[in-house]
């Protein structure tokens, strides 16, 4: 990161195609630098990484909050020796209480500063916080579009009830910290096993079992062969296929997920996995 001489700096929550603007702005040697609130849970810590092939730096808020504009500079040249670009979105603000514009960083530092304008698709403007709107109402494939990638979650295998492989279908159970959950229901999904390098369609589940026992629980069915997967998976969410419901008895539900995995294998189909 030392030879890097331009950076985009911003919070990059999702990596969504806003974002993706600020970094093709970038050049072959830039770094992205990540101001950490606490607060992503689209893509959260290092999970950014996934979605582009620049460097990332990651500095904590709390760190920097209290720098004065030209303190802030100061550190940033500093840890970019040969810095003479910065990128930043139309609504950039630095420094204490979040003072200072991007007007101001264009008089502060003596070198480029790219300013990328409000990117939007279809007339709607693209902010993180409509992408966790939408997956909580469930609306996948609109958040999707904002991301300019499937809205994937990861995590480590947990141990399930117990009644799916015998009672229902074999599925693989994970336990997502850190991630937006999206609203309760079934999705057709593509699932990455351990480190495997492809995805397998499957549908998966979200939400409180409400048939069996209640509890939360994030599964996954994989529709192309039963796997082994010993350490963790990655979700990848396709698209929204019915609402979280209690049902009579365990055939009602082995019914249920029959057509849940016809309508995901319907769906997902065409794609290249």
């Amino acid at each position: 990161m030392k030879n890097s001489t331009s950076i985009a700096i911003g919070g990059f929550d999702g990596m969504h195609i806003g974002h993706q603007h600020l970094f093709s702005a970038l050049g072959e040697h830039g770094t992205i630098v990540v101001i950490e609130t606490g607060y992503a849970n689209l893509t959260p810590k290092q999970e950014r990484e996934n979605f582009t092939k620049h460097h990332v730096l990651y500095l904590e808020l709390d760190d920097i909050r209290q720098m004065s504009g030209e303190e802030f500079i100061v550190f940033l040249k500093e840890k970019f020796p040969k810095l003479n670009k910065i990128v930043v979105g139309y609504d950039f603000h630095f420094g204490k209480n979040r003072k200072y514009s991007f007007d101001d960083l264009r008089t502060m530092f003596d070198g480029d500063v790219e300013v990328i304008d409000e990117v939007t698709l279809d007339g709607d403007s693209i902010h993180s916080h409509k992408i966790r709107a939408k997956l909580q109402i469930g609306d996948t494939k609109g958040a999707n579009a904002f991301l300019g990638h499937n809205y994937t979650i990861r995590g480590n295998t947990v141990k399930g009830q117990g009644i799916g492989k015998k009672e229902l279908v074999a599925t693989i159970n994970i336990e997502a910290r850190n991630f937006l959950t999206p609203k309760e229901g079934v999705y057709a999904t593509l699932t990455r096993i351990d480190d495997e390098e492809h995805y397998h369609p499957s549908v998966s589940f979200v939400g409180h079992r409400e048939t069996t026992d209640g509890s939360f629980a994030i599964e996954s069915h994989i529709l192309d062969g039963e796997v082994t997967c010993s350490d963790c998976a990655s979700i990848s969410f396709v698209s929204f296929i019915r609402e979280n419901k209690k049902f009579d008895s365990l055939d009602e539900l082995k019914k249920a997920i029959k057509k849940d995995i016809s309508i995901a294998s319907r769906e997902l189909k065409f794609l290249a996995l």
